[in-house]
């Protein structure tokens, strides 16, 4: 494949767990193996990532119980755990099922308001960032909204903070337009320029980046597909500005996500060391 000379520290600027989740995902995603830690060392290394940035993002996430640790032998191999499989398979949900735009919205909106006071700090950024990731926006202070119907006690039974957040359905009446919801509570010139980024490196009209093969394209393919969808809160599309890019975007994913796939999974079957173990239980 043609490439760019962008050099391999200047592929990926982001956290070394986003490519470490996007190799997992791709190549573990099921928890029946688990793949020894100089693999992952090799694979990211060839991104520019160190090998004391891939070790120690492995220590991270086996503390913050995404990863389980199998010894075998003198290597150490690192599998899924089963709230890190839900994880990766919600991310292949969003990436591969869901759809880069909404076009199937009922006209309501689900409506969080939640109250929490600076001595919990942390319970509120937790709170933010998955209502973040559940497409949720603030609309005004302690005031989030998401398009369509959304499971609020999962979202946050999961963070023991029902009793926190009072949840309604509703529909924009006057003075409030659907598209005054969406220009206040969403960053919708942020959201487009993610993805126009996304097209000026991936559009298939352009030299792919340089890298060391498809397998490490795949990887920063993946990483930046999944970073605007984490981040994008698939808005009505009836309420987009015209010409929204993320429809062109997702195209050029999902084409070259399947071309690169054939080409780097051989790659992956030479580079990977893996080892059989017993998947998470469901």
């Amino acid at each position: 494949m043609p490439a760019t000379s962008e050099s391999a520290s200047a592929l990926f600027t982001g956290r070394p767990q986003s490519l470490m989740l996007t190799l997992f995902g791709l190549y573990l995603l099921d928890g029946d193996r688990a793949v020894y830690s100089g693999s992952v060392i090799k694979a990211l290394g060839r991104l520019g990532v160190s090998d004391v940035a891939v070790r120690s993002t492995l220590t991270r996430m086996v503390k913050r119980q995404l990863l389980v640790r199998h010894p075998y032998g003198r290597k150490t191999y690192f599998g899924v755990s089963r709230h890190a499989r839900d994880v990766l398979r919600d991310g292949y949900r969003r990436m591969w099922e869901v759809g880069a735009v909404n076009r199937d919205w009922d006209g309501t909106w689900t409506v969080v308001g939640f109250s929490l006071p600076d001595s919990r700090r942390a319970e509120r950024h937790l709170l933010r960032s998955a209502l973040t990731w559940e497409g949720f926006g603030p609309l005004q202070s302690g005031l989030w909204v998401a398009a369509g119907a959304r499971d609020v006690s999962a979202i946050v039974g999961a963070l023991g903070l029902l009793d926190e957040v009072n949840a309604l359905s509703a529909t924009a009446i006057e003075p409030t337009s659907a598209e005054d919801v969406v220009k206040r509570a969403f960053d919708t010139d942020r959201i487009a320029q993610g993805y126009r980024d996304f097209l000026q490196r991936w559009d298939v009209r352009r030299p792919l980046p340089a890298a060391a093969d498809d397998l490490s394209r795949q990887l920063l393919l993946h990483a930046d597909w999944l970073r605007l969808v984490r981040e994008d809160p698939r808005l009505p599309a009836a309420h987009l500005p015209s010409g929204w890019p993320a429809i062109r975007a997702e195209r050029v994913f999902r084409r070259l996500g399947e071309r690169l796939a054939a080409s780097a999974d051989p790659v992956a079957g030479e580079l990977l060391d893996l080892i059989a173990v017993t998947p998470p239980p469901a």
